[in-house]
């Protein structure tokens, strides 16, 4: 079975729906690039589905080792190169906030989500820049 459609709607906008829950999504292209950029752009979602990924695995390891990984927060930049156009780097600021996580523990959690299958999945040409912020 399919995972999800996609339908172009017109103007450089597409409406994404995901098959087994119905959820939709939709994107613009970036305003650099003929869009109008009131929505994600498809290079915005793979660079946000890289810290959705790491921070969702993370979460399956705490949980399956009984962690308190405290509040979990992302921020994303994408960084586009041309000649072909395309991501060149990914940069995720992770945070954990009022966790309750030994250093060694931490280490684990750093390693788990270095190794989420979206980042595991990207070109190797695509640098991705990651920090973690534990406090």
């Amino acid at each position: 079975m399919p995972t999800s459609e996609v339908k172009y709607l017109g103007g450089l906008r597409t409406i994404a729906k995901h098959l087994q829950s119905g959820n939709e999504i939709i994107t613009d292209a970036p305003v650099d690039n003929h869009g109008k950029g009131e929505a994600f752009s498809p290079t915005d979602l793979v660079s946000t589905a890289l810290a959705q990924c790491m921070i969702t695995v993370v979460g399956i390891y705490a949980a399956n080792n009984d962690l308190d990984i405290g509040n979990v927060s992302a921020e994303i930049t994408k960084f586009m190169a041309a000649d072909p156009r395309r991501i060149s780097e990914i940069k995720v600021d992770l945070h954990f906030k009022q966790h309750k996580l030994s250093p060694a523990q931490i280490e684990k959690v750093k390693r788990t989500a270095l190794t989420c299958p979206v980042a595991q999945s990207l070109s190797e040409s695509l640098k991705q820049t990651i920090s973690f912020d534990f406090d």
